[in-house]
């Protein structure tokens, strides 16, 4: 409990002071996870919608299946698959992406990309097929029918990228591996988590761990204030 209570304390210093590198390390973590949830968003939505929409898609079976095996990847996995890709031998490695913010983005798309496609796909099969036959009736057009049924599964569509949030924010294998957790450049606040403990300082460790909740929860908040108005 001593080292609960010492954490709880310093997690108040560092906010109440508003420490440059804690500052850094969070700013660092929501831009990286930011930029990849919302290239995921709009690149998956759209798969998702396509695929639950269209089943006379040829290849919608195989695609299908290997989006539900990307929602279980390890992270781990993943990590380790970008940095074969961007190391210098790699097939990506001119980018010059590895233990870079760009390297660590491209590894949480890979890994939120295909939750929220599968999350999104799942939401628009479950909307009533009388509404895709009204709209056609209306004279709509695919991309007009597209927007209705996605309109109809937005509370879905919207548990769908607070998943895929949850699934990235708190990831550490990957980043680890493509970032390197480099001070000032690469260190997110899983890293810097890992890196404080492995150094036996736990009050750091679990201020950190009590600042990266923190952060979750309003990032959270507001995407479920964000589905609320969609309710409405």
């Amino acid at each position: 409990m001593d080292e609960v209570t010492r954490g709880l304390l310093r997690a108040a210093e560092l906010i109440w002071t508003a420490d440059p590198a804690v500052m850094e390390i969070i700013c660092l973590s929501l831009g990286v996870t930011g930029l990849a949830l919302a290239i995921s968003t709009v690149i998956g939505v759209p798969v998702g919608a396509v695929l639950g929409l269209w089943s006379r898609i040829r290849v919608r079976g195989l695609i299908t299946v290997l989006m539900y095996t990307g929602m279980g990847l390890p992270p781990v996995v993943v990590g380790l698959a970008v940095y074969l890709l961007l190391s210098r031998s790699g097939p990506l490695g001119n980018l010059g992406w590895l233990f870079t913010p760009s390297g660590m983005v491209l590894a949480q798309i890979i890994i939120a990309l295909p939750v929220v496609a599968g999350l999104t796909m799942t939401a628009v099969q479950s909307v009533d097929p009388a509404l895709r036959l009204q709209v056609r009736a209306l004279g709509a057009t695919r991309w007009q029918e597209l927007t209705a049924v996605l309109r109809e599964a937005r509370i879905g569509v919207m548990a769908a990228i607070v998943a895929a949030f949850g699934s990235i924010i708190s990831e550490v294998g990957a980043v680890m591996l493509v970032g390197g957790n480099i001070e000032g450049h690469t260190r997110v606040l899983t890293t810097a988590i890992v890196l404080h403990t492995r150094m036996g300082e736990f009050d750091v460790a679990i201020a950190l761990g009590i600042i990266l909740l923190s952060v979750t929860f309003l990032a959270n908040s507001a995407l479920f204030w964000l589905q609320h108005r969609a309710e409405g």
